[in-house]
């Protein structure tokens, strides 16, 4: 890994932003976490040049945040990733969209939520028709798991802020002020209503999974406590986050999903979206009704 002297050696700051101080490096960081690894389509996704886009891919490569893997031999043809140093960017990645979101394109208020004309709203609608990245959420266990496994026609991530079991790890409840979020509470009946509706999702072939950036053993126990009979799934590590640039707000020092649903085919790509939702047991109802609208007739 390179070390630079500029600015002050002593300073963390300084010397991470030595290695993704510019504006370039940060977006391309975005899309390859995004799933996008060819060089070609990072050049014309981003509208860089191909001398500045191979500066910064070779200085990313040097500083080990980026690793090459040879797809075509002849002529060599490399693939960018993210390494475990580069994803210990995404939190980074993920607190940009969020400041950027508040304080640049918003009016500074602090919400789990979005409007209908917003655009972080235009943004989170615009991923019908991606891909879900390759498995990066954890398993109550913590393991790594794969939401969509090819035994249903359909799947469906709720993604919600946090649901607690009393009693339960991390506390007896809700953080301070989470009811004063707009868009926070409701996610134990969101949870609920689902349970109660899963013979619905059933007769679909859809399969249902909740989605939170809370710790595994918080899921377990929040699972148990309210009978779930679908899995929780982890995106501490912020993974899916940032790869789908999904929106976020930060309540008690934690990055917190914001609701929203996502209805994804057989192949992994979404097919619905769900945002934003103002009605949390509602929502339930609306997944239903959009999985009837995308399964064609007969």
């Amino acid at each position: 890994m390179r070390h630079t002297e500029a600015g002050d050696p002593d300073c963390a700051i300084s010397q991470a932003l030595s290695v993704v101080g510019d504006t370039w490096t940060l977006l391309l960081l975005r899309d390859v976490a995004g799933g996008t690894h060819h060089f070609d389509a990072l050049q014309n996704g981003l509208g860089i040049s191909r001398k500045v886009l191979t500066e910064r891919l070779k200085g990313l490569v040097a500083d080990e945040v980026l690793e090459k893997r040879l797809y075509h031999p002849h002529p060599p043809r490399y693939e960018y990733h993210l390494t475990d140093r580069g994803r210990g960017l995404l939190p980074v990645l993920v607190a940009l969209q969020d400041w950027g979101g508040r304080y640049v394109l918003g009016d500074g208020t602090l919400t789990g939520t979005s409007t209908a004309d917003s655009a972080e709203t235009r943004r989170v609608m615009g991923l019908v028709g991606r891909q879900l990245p390759e498995p990066s959420l954890a398993s109550v266990s913590g393991s790594p798991v794969d939401a969509v496994s090819g035994a249903h026609a359909w799947t469906v991530l709720y993604c919600y802020p946090g649901a607690f079991a009393p009693g339960g790890p991390g506390g007896n409840g809700h953080p301070p002020g989470w009811g004063d979020i707009p868009g926070a509470a409701g996610c134990t009946l969101e949870s609920c209503t689902y349970r109660d509706r899963m013979d619905e999702f059933a007769a679909r072939d859809a399969a249902v999974y909740g989605v939170s950036t809370q710790r595994p053993d918080q899921l377990g126990a929040f699972a148990e406590h309210a009978r779930l009979p679908f899995p929780l799934l982890s995106d501490a590590a912020l993974e899916l986050a940032a790869a789908l640039r999904l929106p976020t707000f930060r309540a008690s020092g934690v990055d917190r999903l914001k609701r929203l649903t996502l209805i994804l085919d057989a192949g992994r790509t979404i097919r619905g979206v769900l945002y934003p939702i103002p009605d949390p047991a509602g929502s339930v109802e609306d997944a239903l009704a959009l999985l009837d609208r995308l399964t064609p007739a007969g």
